[in-house]
C-alpha cells in the first residue's frame, strides 16, 4: 500500500502498525519522537495497536533542544 511519510509517497505492508513504521524506516529514538497520523497525534501508547492503512499520511515530528541562552 502507498502512503505519504512525511510528505513523499512511500510503500509499506498493509496493516503496518506505528510502532513497526518507526522500525522500518530506522528511527533511531523512537522515545524522541511523536507520530502525527491524518493530522491526529497518535499517543505512544498507541503505537503498537494504531495501523497505518493506504493512502494514509505520516509525519514523524522530531523535537530538539535548543535556542539562544
Amino acid at each position: 500500500m502507498t502512503v505519504k511519510i512525511n510528505g513523499k509517497p512511500e510503500t509499506i505492508p498493509e496493516g503496518t502498525p506505528v510502532a513497526d513504521l518507526l522500525r522500518i524506516k530506522g528511527v533511531k529514538m523512537p522515545e524522541m519522537v511523536s507520530v502525527q497520523l491524518n493530522g491526529d497525534i497518535v499517543s505512544r501508547e498507541s503505537f503498537p495497536t494504531t495501523t497505518v492503512n493506504d493512502s494514509d499520511e505520516v509525519e514523524f515530528l522530531y523535537f530538539m533542544g535548543g535556542g539562544a541562552g
